[in-house]
């Protein structure tokens, strides 16, 4: 076994995801005190290119046909192979539809320990987790022999696992793939909405905390004042409040405005998954546990329906 950090690499259609250069953030802490390096793992065809911005010490490419799209299959039957033949010490996917599918199954096919929802590592290599949907961060050593890890954003930023020099690239040859039980067809493109949220800077959410479908027009009403879109968590789009193209979070839209102001959202990692990266998150919740102040550089306990209002004609007033 070899004490170095393996990361897989998510892409989707020539864009790399925001997870992957978190999880390579991530990879160089617990690096330091494993004493390995950071492998950044990249699977494609004529992908090599996307190697240039990655912060590792090198990248293990494996170039395939079957492997130009993401299917589950194709990918477990790579990293088995990969993991058999180098023993990471961990090896890090993202807390993803992509991440937890793979490595849920390597943990079952090698019989490898799966620590998840990882949020970062601390100094002498300890995994912290979220649980109890973020409300409970749990602690502990990372299992031996090979530890599979699935990573949630907001300990570390995007930025830290870019490159300032692409690194060595190293290339490996995949199992027999020309047998796969799934293959990607086509891509199905979504109907476009009203507005594209991920492009926005200023967004205004609102969660289960706005009670009624009646007073999403206040936050509506701010977000007008503020210069900004009016966004949300899962449980406002399943009431049917808002339309789907509103609905930030794993099964939504990932956004990465300047400001994120979330109403009424309790954080649960399915959605700080898709709002992490913002600039400024500022919280108001009643809750004062509510895992969304683990995210929040600014927070506030009172009761929005209370300080909305509020908020709203200040905002009219500075306009």
């Amino acid at each position: 076994m070899t004490q170095d950090i393996f990361v897989l690499i998510e892409h989707l259609r020539g864009t790399i995801a925001d997870i992957s250069y978190i999880m390579l953030a991530a990879a160089r802490e617990v690096a330091k005190g494993t004493g390995g390096n950071v492998t950044a793992v990249l699977l494609g065809k004529d992908a090599q290119g996307l190697a240039r911005t990655l912060s590792a010490d090198r990248v293990l490419y494996a170039d395939h046909p079957a492997l130009a799209e993401f299917t589950s299959e194709a990918y477990q039957l790579t990293l088995a192979k990969l993991i058999e033949e180098r023993s990471p010490r961990a090896f890090l996917f993202g807390h993803t539809t992509i991440g937890a599918d793979v490595a849920g199954g390597l943990s079952a096919k090698l019989n490898l320990p799966l620590v998840s929802s990882c949020v970062k590592f601390t100094s002498d290599t300890k995994f912290v987790s979220q649980i109890c949907g973020g409300k409970i961060m749990a602690e502990g050593d990372l299992p031996s022999p090979t530890a599979l890890v699935t990573m949630v954003p907001g300990g570390y930023k995007v930025e830290q696992g870019q490159a300032v020099q692409a690194p060595a690239i190293e290339t490996f040859t995949p199992p027999a793939l020309d047998s796969l039980r799934v293959t990607l067809k086509k891509y199905i493109e979504p109907e476009a909405g009203d507005v594209d949220i991920a492009k926005e800077q200023f967004l205004v959410s609102v969660g289960r905390g706005i009670q009624i479908k009646d007073n999403i027009e206040m936050a509506k009403e701010l977000a007008a004042a503020l210069g900004a879109q009016v966004s949300a968590s899962r449980p406002v789009v399943d009431q049917g409040w808002l339309p789907t193209s509103r609905l930030v979070g794993k099964s939504g839209k990932r956004v990465k405005p300047k400001v994120y102001l979330a109403l009424g959202i309790s954080g649960a990692p399915e959605h700080v998954e898709g709002m992490g990266e913002s600039d400024v998150i500022i919280a108001v919740n009643t809750d004062p546990n509510a895992p969304i102040f683990n995210v929040a550089k600014y927070g506030t306990t009172i009761d929005l329906l209370e300080l909305v209002p509020a908020l709203t004609e200040k905002a009219k007033q500075a306009a």
